[in-house]
């Protein structure tokens, strides 16, 4: 057998034989390893490592192979990038498909890694965009801000009308009012809603002196504009009298005169955009009251407060004003009623028409041309020659009081003859009886409807005298009965403006009596419509006439 040892480098000569066993590293000839790397092998030898790695690897972990990890890098486990292998026996250089791995890894997070760079980027310059640095502090008001502030009530009706938006409270017992004020006609027309809204849900009307509304408990608690032409029916004056703070407050926001010389004193707070207006916020007292109106009951006067107050409470209000004087928005606290909020859209000004509640379109009194005087002149008679009409009566005496009634009416008898009840459901009903210049009533007995015509015929028993709730509208019945007596109503006459009611086009004229204005609707054929004459509280009550055949009103005999 050939002896395959070999003498070993450095041991003085000898021939002890050496084992061949596979170098992990080239050896100098001192005999410390060479750090040129691996030495080659003799040809012929091939080291075990080698062989091992010419078998095929199974699939997952080889023996004898371990991975090397760098911490935080590309080849951290924790860092989620896959292990490369490294060959314990020596192996190390990698595979192709290990380096198109790692470059493509590589590549992956360095496209990450700008993308977030990008993003970052972005957003630094959006805030710097949009930063801004504080403004300056509060400070008292200048003289220019002043006399905006002074002035801005009379802008207001130079401008006659703007859009509003009313907010009361917040939360379950926030109160919307949306709709617009006419500064001009002095009248103001909103839907109320919001969860506060309570039973005045629904739409409202107000003048500086009556407020009307139409109840709708079904409406949606969403804030809603209420519709341009209103509805004709429904409207009555409200028992609980929550709206007329907020409504002193909107109608003292316009005057004919700035506030006193001087102007109002206050702070100037910053400045804001709005509606796409530059405006500055003031605080300051409320807007200046005004001597209360003495007009006539039902036509438009000037916003009214009771003497000494104030429409906006003692605490500053908040007013947000534009460089030309117009107000923007408004922020006040209402004793009794706490924050409000009001805001106008100057851009939103539609012409607004009062409801006959609260006398209907203003129009343009003139005196009658000569077919009017002549049919106002013929009106007698032609009344006489129609006999009599169908009436029917609507009456929004006061808050506790709004009255609905129907029958009949009778020119050559001289009589009157009517079922009356109160809008509440359980409203009982009042047959009333004029003849003769005697008014007298009867208990019907049972809750009916105010539409309802009264029994026929009439009862012969139980009519009396005396007060009563409905006696309200005794001055609109003996003015129909009045009118087609003699030569007809006697005063001053003015034509106040044309309409139509029930399609049928009339002349509204009126008359100016010691006890107040009378309106006449007057058709074409000289045949009288409607007359309307105001209450106690203000509003209007109408009786509606349709000429015609009546049944015989026989006069009941009163009972003491």
């Amino acid at each position: 057998m050939e002896n395959t040892s070999r003498p070993a480098p450095g041991n003085g000569g000898t021939n002890r034989p050496v084992p061949d066993v596979p170098s992990t590293g080239p050896v100098r000839r001192d005999g410390r390893r060479h750090r040129a790397g691996p030495r080659r092998h003799r040809a012929g030898i091939v080291p075990p490592a080698i062989l091992e790695l010419t078998v095929a690897d199974p699939p997952g972990p080889r023996p004898g192979v371990r991975r090397a990890a760098v911490p935080g890098g590309l080849l951290d486990p924790t860092a989620g990038n896959p292990l490369e292998e490294e060959d314990l026996t020596g192996s190390s250089a990698p595979t192709d498909e290990a380096r198109r791995g790692a470059a493509r890894r590589r590549r992956l997070t360095l496209a990450g890694l700008s993308l977030t760079a990008v993003a970052s980027a972005v957003m630094l310059v959006a805030a710097l965009v949009n930063w801004a640095p504080d403004g300056p502090p509060p400070r008292p008001m200048n003289s220019a801000e002043q006399e905006r502030l002074a002035a801005m009530r009379v802008t207001n009706l130079r401008d006659l009308r703007a859009g509003l938006h009313v907010t009361v409270g917040d939360g379950n017992a926030r109160t919307d009012l949306l709709g617009w004020v006419d500064w001009a006609r002095q009248l103001v027309y909103l839907d109320v809603g919001g969860p506060g809204a309570g039973a005045l849900r629904g739409l409202a009307q107000a003048t500086p002196t009556v407020l009307v509304v139409r109840p709708d408990p079904t409406a949606m608690p969403t804030p809603a504009t209420p519709p341009l032409v209103p509805p004709a029916d429904g409207w009555r004056l409200p028992a609980d009298r929550g709206l007329d703070p907020l409504l002193l407050l909107v109608f003292g926001l316009a005057a004919d005169r700035p506030e006193p010389t001087g102007g109002p004193s206050g702070r100037w707070l910053g400045r804001e955009q709005v509606n796409g207006e530059t405006v500055d916020i003031l605080e300051a007292a409320p807007p200046g009251t005004v001597a209360p109106a003495t007009g006539t009951p039902g036509t438009a006067a000037p916003a009214t407060g009771p003497p000494g107050a104030t429409t906006g409470g003692s605490t500053p209000t908040r007013y947000w004003v534009d460089l030309a004087g117009r107000l923007h928005r408004l922020e006040a606290s209402l004793p009794g009623v706490g924050p409000v909020t009001v805001a106008l859209n100057r851009a939103d000004r539609p012409t607004l028409r009062p409801v006959e509640a609260l006398g209907g379109r203003p129009g343009l009194p003139r005196a009658l041309n000569a077919a009017e005087r002549d049919r106002w002149r013929r009106l007698p008679a032609r009344l006489r020659a129609a006999g009599g009409a169908t009436v029917t009566v609507t009456g929004p005496v006061s808050g506790a009081s709004n009255l609905r009634g129907a029958g009949w009416l009778s020119w050559t008898s001289g009589t009157a003859y009517l079922g009356v009840a109160d809008l509440d459901p359980d409203g009982r009903r009042t047959l009333v009886r004029h003849h003769a210049g005697k008014v007298t009533r009867i208990e019907n007995g049972a809750p009916g409807s105010g539409t309802a015509r009264p029994p026929l015929p009439p009862p012969t028993t139980g009519w009396r005298t005396g007060p009563h709730r409905t006696q309200a509208l005794d001055p609109l019945l003996e003015a129909a009965l009045r009118a087609a007596k003699g030569s007809g109503p006697q005063g001053d006459v003015r034509r106040v403006r044309g309409d139509t009611l029930a399609g049928t086009t009339v002349d509204v004229v009126q008359l100016k009596t010691a006890r107040g204005p009378v309106r006449y609707w007057v058709d074409r054929s000289g045949l009288l419509r409607r007359l309307e004459l105001p209450t106690r509280a203000g509003a209007w009550a109408q009786l509606d006439l349709d000429p015609g055949r009546v049944p015989r009103l026989t006069p009941p005999r009163a009972k003491r």
